[in-house]
């Protein structure tokens, strides 16, 4: 019987997803887990790889096991969190058909980049501070038009990679501010700042399970913090980037992210996006950013 795994991981533990020989992945602690708690060793292919320090909420894998499983699925469940690392979070263990595969039966796949442009421990974990002083967010969305359709995306690809096809088709790319929670506890009013953040727009939006991004607001009115704590989140410190395709490059998103940044910084026209595109190679297009604060926030079959 084959059976699917929705799971999450923060990737600062990790090598990325995919096993490595002598270094931590979350895969070989997928396996691990399964194999202690079903007995044998058990393979699991998940839906794609993620590089060192990348973080996933709603991952899927699959695994094939040769009978029904031995525990109710909610006892399953909570004895495989319990081997799990506390980096890994099993959410959801479900029977599905046998030709069911995590990798190649996904039609969509979306990953989110989170920035923010002024020093702040609280989301630093899961963000990239980007302190250049000036970036034109209309410039930026305006080169991501020249992302979507089908095309080669080589100029955006780590090189030396083996894949067969450098050709994607991105359905949608775009920047968007938000406000995390913990601005929003303090006093910040999210209405107020036109940067509110909306749980079926932003992937980490889970106010039991994550401790950045809460839909809820309060505030203490009157407070002089909040005064202070409104005028920091209405300055658009805070932005996630948002891009879905069918397929990714390996380092494509992060690749994609500096580039857009230099659009931002002026330093290119937004045209420039779709020039690398068309005759660009990677050595061209801009410098990688940081691991830690990309996400593969949906796959969808």
């Amino acid at each position: 019987m084959r059976y699917s795994i929705c799971l999450s991981y923060n990737g600062a533990d990790f090598c990325g997803w995919q096993i490595q020989p002598s270094a931590p992945s979350v895969q070989a602690a997928l396996e691990g887990a399964l194999s202690r708690l079903l007995g044998g060793h058990l393979a699991v292919t998940g839906a794609g790889r993620t590089d060192t320090a990348v973080n996933a909420v709603g991952y899927i894998a699959h695994f094939d096991f040769s009978s029904p499983l031995p525990f109710e699925t909610a006892d399953f469940i909570y004895k495989l969190n319990a081997i799990l690392p506390r980096s890994v979070v099993v959410h959801s263990v479900i029977p599905v058909a046998d030709d069911f595969h995590a990798r190649f039966s996904a039609r969509r796949r979306e990953y989110t980049y989170f920035i923010h442009r002024r020093k702040d421990p609280f989301v630093a974990p899961w963000s990239w501070q980007c302190g250049y002083p000036e970036l034109d967010f209309d410039a930026m969305n305006e080169a991501c038009q020249y992302l979507l359709g089908t095309h080669d995306f080589s100029c955006f690809e780590k090189t030396g990679t083996d894949n067969k096809t450098s050709i994607c088709t991105v359905f949608d790319a775009f920047w968007k501010p938000y406000t995390p929670s913990h601005l929003q506890v303090m006093g910040s009013e999210a209405g107020s700042t036109g940067a509110s953040c909306h749980p079926e727009e932003h992937p980490v939006c889970h106010p039991e399970e994550h401790p950045v991004c809460h839909p809820e607001e309060r505030s203490d009115e009157g407070s002089p913090v909040k005064s202070e704590i409104l005028r920091f989140a209405q300055n658009d410190n805070y932005w996630y980037f948002r891009i879905a395709a069918d397929r990714f490059l390996r380092n494509m998103v992060r690749a994609t992210v500096g580039s857009l940044i230099e659009v931002g910084r002026g330093k290119h026209r937004p045209e420039w996006i779709a020039e690398l595109i068309e005759s660009g190679t990677r050595g061209d297009a801009g410098e990688s950013v940081p691991g830690n604060a990309l996400f593969l926030s949906s796959v969808q079959y």
